[in-house]
Formats: structure tokens, sequence, C-alpha cells
């Protein structure tokens, strides 16, 4: 894999994104395995659902369709944020925690992704979400921080996701990389911690400092 470099991040073909995929999910699940049958109705970062409903939606990834997915957007009103939601919780409701770990694991090594996303955004998903997961319920669960360099450079110039609008006009430090973006009043920490407030979770800023924190936090706050 390309190593980190100042101001731009590490670039990762489709073949190292694919690879790192199936080892997060790989990952992940075996963080999953470890825990209890409370910890599964947890909140998680995501405030509409729960540890459950997230790994729910993981294991959506692989396995929609297009004709599945204009059939959840009609359901939904158009409204994806509700269409993506309301798929979770049905799936949640469906399948046993067990058997979604199951599900994961089996499709650890496929290439297919929802309709309409890149090859980045499994991979983005995956680091995220398994952060929503493990830091409410005080477990650590480790990202390897070249991967989510690359992840953290994606999202932030990806407006789908509004890396872009949550960062405008501050610079982004990785003190455990050698990576920064942007221009203005800093902010440094962990790679996942800037990832995570880049995907709108104001759990991260707790590890991060610099001028630019209370703007960030102004930002997250407001949604």
């Amino acid at each position: 894999m390309a190593q980190p470099t100042d101001r731009g991040g590490p670039a990762m073909d489709r073949d190292e994104i694919e690879a790192a995929v199936w080892a997060e999910r790989l990952s992940l699940c075996d963080f999953l395995d470890g825990l209890d049958e409370p910890e599964w109705g947890v909140q998680s970062l995501c405030s509409a659902w729960t540890v459950r409903e997230v790994v729910a939606h993981l294991t959506v990834t692989t396995r929609a369709t297009i004709p599945f997915v204009l059939k959840a957007a009609i359901k939904a009103r158009g409204d994806f944020h509700r269409m993506t939601a309301d798929v979770a919780r049905a799936r949640a409701t469906a399948f046993t925690p067990a058997e979604l770990v199951r599900q994961l694991r089996e499709s650890a090594d496929s290439s297919r992704r929802m309709p309409g996303s890149g090859p980045m955004d499994p991979l983005l998903d995956l680091l995220v979400h398994g952060q929503d997961i493990a830091r409410p319920l005080q477990r650590r669960h480790a990202m390897r921080t070249e991967v989510a360099v690359a992840a953290l450079a994606y999202l932030a110039t990806t407006k789908f996701h509004g890396g872009p609008q949550r960062i405008a006009g501050l610079e982004i430090v990785a003190t455990d990389a050698t990576w920064s973006l942007g221009a203005g009043p800093a902010i440094r920490g962990k790679v996942e911690d800037l990832l995570l407030v880049a995907a709108g979770r104001p759990s991260g800023l707790a590890h991060l400092t610099g001028p630019g924190v209370d703007r960030l936090a102004e930002r997250l706050a407001a949604g």
C-alpha cells in the first residue's frame, strides 16, 4: 500500500481497497463474536440504531440489488436516510445476532456494493460503523492507521457523506500519520478520531486539540 503523504493521503487501487474491506469485515466479525447478549441492544453512536441494527446495516451492502433499492426507496418516499434506517431495522428483526455475524463473515470477500456507491464506500462504512459499535460499549476495536487515512482523505472530499461541509475552513492534522488537509484553524488528533468527526460523530471531539475544535463542535451540534 502507498504510504501516507502530507496533505494528500495514500492512494489505494481497487485490489487494495477490496483486500482492506475483506480484512475489516473479518476483524469486525471477530470483535462481534465477543459481545454478550445485552450489548447487542446498546445504543450505537448512530442515534437511530442499536448495535444490532448497525450490524444489520453492514450486511446489506453485498445483498442489495437495484430492484430491492428501488422498492425500499419507494416505501421510504424517496428519503434515502429513512430507507437505510428502515432496511437495517427490518434485517435486525428478521435475523439473530449470530445470523447477522455469519452473513457478514460469509460475504467478507465479496466485491458487491450498494448500487450507486463507489469502491471506497464499503470500507468507509466498516471503519466508521465499527467505532459506532465499539465506543458506546467501552471496547477497543483498532483501526489500521494507513487504511483509516485513506478513508479520511476520501471522506474529506466526498460531498455525499457531508465531510467537506463539516471541515470547511479548517486544517485537519493527523498526529499518528504524516497527513494533513485544508487550511485554517487547526484540529489535531489521531486519524480514527478525525475520521469520526468528519463523519459527523461528536464522540471523537474529546480526543482532539487545536483552535479549530470549537468551530467543528458547533457544526456537529447543529447537525
